[in-house]
């Protein structure tokens, strides 16, 4: 256990505690900016830093899953009431669609590597840097911005669960549908 506990594994914690302290914090406000901002950039550095130390594990990036999961079921209910107010009925099946192709994905992989399994894919990367950017931008052009996050968490969300369903082994790293093995 005590191999887990690494300065990469501490900053992805620390996005979970940053979640925690979120859902205190009003939304929107200076002091969730603060949080939130934070919280952002742990999750830009501790894979980064990861690399740098060797110290890549498949603890980590189970971890780095479990803190973006955390983060952004906290940064829905934080931000739900404003955008159900404001988005359409279309962006809100979107958004059920592309929840039930991730679950799919998940359960997909759980059965065939009997485990929780997410993959580090690029498309997954580019989703969740939107996805970080919706509080900053959705008051400006909450349509547009969260129409666009549909679309690329849509597209994520598909490649992952084809990944898991074409691929013999899993690979936490792997990073597109492009390079799979044939």
């Amino acid at each position: 256990m005590k191999k887990n506990i690494t300065i990469p594994n501490c900053i992805t914690f620390s996005r979970i505690l940053g979640a925690f302290i979120l859902i205190f914090t009003p939304s929107f406000s200076l002091s969730f900016y603060v949080v939130y901002t934070i919280c952002g950039f742990s999750d830009a550095v501790d894979g980064l830093i990861a690399r740098a130390m060797k110290k890549e594990t498949e603890f980590g990036a189970k971890l780095d899953s479990v803190a973006d999961l955390i983060f952004n079921a906290v940064l829905l209910i934080k931000i739900f009431p404003f955008l159900w107010k404001n988005l359409p009925k279309t962006i809100w099946i979107a958004v059920t669609m592309i929840i039930l192709i991730r679950l799919s994905a998940y359960l997909v992989a759980c059965k065939k590597y009997r485990k929780f399994a997410s993959i580090h894919t690029y498309a997954n990367k580019l989703t969740g840097l939107s996805l970080y950017l919706v509080p900053y931008l959705a008051k400006l052009w909450t349509v547009p911005v969260c129409s666009t996050v549909c679309v690329i968490a849509g597209f994520a969300s598909l490649e992952e669960l084809i990944i898991h369903s074409l691929s013999k082994e899993y690979n936490p790293s792997h990073k597109s549908i492009l390079m799979l093995k044939k």
